[in-house]
């Protein structure tokens, strides 16, 4: 079964679910009527499905590679790319006066996600571009963003965020590339960057890389960082790609998976660079780009459980093994707990698509209003749409394997590639730990007030539903109570309690939101059918993980700092 993108989960989200209507009422998106908003569903879709998904395994197998300094793409890749360029497709949200569309990123994040089913591996490249695009959009000087949006709108180039090196992961703040004053109003930069996705291609007209330096007077730590464009190509007076800059990719990367994507090793020998959003604020500039890829990493997580999902219910529909206990198949999809798997992997992937699209609503509305509320609300669901989303896709992946028994072993399949290539996006774009850390940490600087205002919301939408579902509304009432307990208690722990139980509470948020979102479509559809019937598979069977999570979220430190490091090792 080939794949098709889910256009009738996200008509169905956007209209009944995630509040959409109030993203199209405001005078800045305006222009997002319910026809644009099918045009942009099935365009993408169509793009998905007959562009896109037929490089899945192509990338797999055909993997990018360095030739003499050249970086050559998979088979296919440039074709795919650049009708992808040629639809718009790259920057949906970027502003209308430097040839973007304006249209809200809620309708971004539905494209994002088809395409991450699709072919994860190509999709990596315009989710980079649309970071950088945000980033140049609020920090840049005028005179780049002349130069540089509409190149990298039009998709005519591409752009890649450089920030780690081999002493400095996580640790941003350890960098050591330097940037020196050329006194012309460029800089020197020096220095070596690693895994840089998509650090070059053989299709697009230029690669901008924004690179995070230190200037001489640059302090220690992430304070004192700055924030470059270094192009491979100097734009010449025109604006068009000119002399080669000096910088080259070392080698690329040997992947677990994501092989059609080139992650490379880039080194800066006095490349020429503009400094970005002033001296020493490059954290700020670069948190730009890292907050935006955070959602559309989440996505990539979502959209690959999708991808993962299609590929074993086809699996399931076609073996026959054994005799089914139930049903009228005689196909594996009857057997009890290969129709569980199903129905878990489709609940979970449903709650995370949910929570991306009510991230995105919520950026969408702080941007058109201005109000901080929904501010508030966007940074809380930053972490947990990135955290969910990605850890969804890693277990629905893993369950299509098992869906597929033994066969899900074998990579002639394509069951496992899935799994191997989604990996990754719990670890790029801050791990999963780090986002867990966000959220009880900085997301929390307001005594949990706006996780406080969301849990109400959910309790609120949880009464309203008694009457029609009360079975499913008491436990998501319940569970959102918990929660709130949970904040309460989390929020008085010790910076280094509330780390040790940080992944736990996450989780946890996401599954009470999760029943949230599966409670609202059950009410959709008037409390009866397959959505409830879903809704019901969430909370009963994957909510009640609540009660030992927020268990582990309240547990503290001291016991795993009991197990010293020679412990560990014994």
């Amino acid at each position: 079964m080939p794949f098709r993108a889910p256009v009738a989960d996200f008509r169905f989200l956007l209209e009944h679910v995630v509040g959409f209507a109030q993203v199209a009422a405001t005078e800045r998106f305006a222009e997002a009527t319910p026809d644009t908003v099918e045009a942009i569903l099935t365009g993408a879709a169509r793009l998905c499905e007959d562009v896109m998904a037929p490089l899945q395994k192509v990338g797999d197998t055909h993997p990018a590679r360095l030739e003499n300094g050249v970086v050559r793409t998979s088979p296919g890749y440039a074709e795919a790319y650049a009708r992808i360029a040629e639809g718009g497709w790259v920057a949906l949200s970027a502003p209308q006066a430097q040839g973007g569309m304006g249209l809200p990123m809620t309708l971004t994040t539905c494209v994002n996600d088809m395409m991450s089913a699709a072919c994860l591996a190509l999709q990596l490249n315009p989710l980079m571009t649309q970071g950088q695009i945000e980033a140049l959009e609020h920090h840049a000087p005028d005179w780049m963003k002349d130069i540089y949006l509409p190149k990298l709108i039009a998709g005519d180039w591409c752009g890649t965020m450089n920030l780690t090196e081999p002493q400095a992961g996580s640790d941003v703040g350890a960098l050591r590339t330097r940037a020196e004053d050329n006194g012309d109003g460029t800089y020197a930069i020096t220095g070596q960057k690693i895994y840089i996705s998509w650090g070059d291609n053989d299709f697009a007209g230029n690669v901008c890389h924004l690179v995070l330096a230190r200037l001489p007077d640059g302090g220690e730590g992430t304070r004192g960082i700055s924030l470059f464009m270094v192009p491979k190509f100097i734009p010449d007076e025109n604006g068009n790609p000119g002399r080669a800059n000096s910088l080259k990719v070392v080698s690329l990367e040997h992947k677990m998976g994501l092989h059609g994507s080139p992650t490379a090793v880039m080194q800066y020998e006095g490349a020429t660079g503009w400094l970005i959003g002033g001296p020493h604020r490059g954290m700020a500039a670069m948190f730009t780009m890292m907050n935006n890829a955070r959602l559309g990493v989440g996505v990539q997580g979502i959209g690959v459980a999708e991808g993962a999902y299609q590929h074993a219910l086809a699996y399931a529909l076609d073996r026959r093994q054994g005799r089914p206990m139930a049903g009228e198949t005689g196909t594996i999809v009857d057997h009890p707990d290969v129709r569980r798997m199903l129905a878990v992997m489709k609940a979970e992937t449903f709650a995370a698509r949910a929570i991306a699209l009510a991230n995105a609503v919520a950026l969408d509305m702080a941007r058109a209003t201005g109000d901080e509320d929904w501010a508030a609300r966007a940074a809380l669901l930053t972490p947990i749409t990135k955290a969910y989303g990605t850890e969804t896709g890693i277990a629905v992946a893993s369950m299509g394997i098992q869906v597929h028994g033994g066969m899900g072993f074998i990579e002639e399949t394509g069951a496992a590639q899935y799994l191997r290539d989604v990996r990754v996006t719990a670890i790029y774009e801050g791990t999963n730990g780090i986002q867990a850390m966000d959220l009880v940490g900085r997301k929390m600087t307001d005594n949990g007030e706006a996780a406080f205002r969301l849990l109400q919301e959910v309790q609120d939408g949880a009464e309203a539903a008694r009457l029609r579902v009360p079975d499913l509304a008491g436990a998501v009432w319940d569970a959102a109570e918990a929660m709130r307990e949970a904040v309460e208690a989390v929020v008085a722990l010790p910076l280094k309690d509330r780390y040790a139980g940080a992944v736990a509470f996450l989780h946890g948020f996401a599954l009470v939101l999760g029943g949230h979102f599966h409670l609202r479509a059950a009410l959709a559809e008037g409390g009866a059918g397959p959505r409830t019937a879903l809704a019901r598979v969430h909370v009963r069977r994957v909510l009640p993980r609540l009660g030992a999570l927020l268990a582990e979220a309240r547990e503290g430190a001291d016991g795993l700092y009991a197990l010293t490091p020679d412990d560990l090792a014994a």
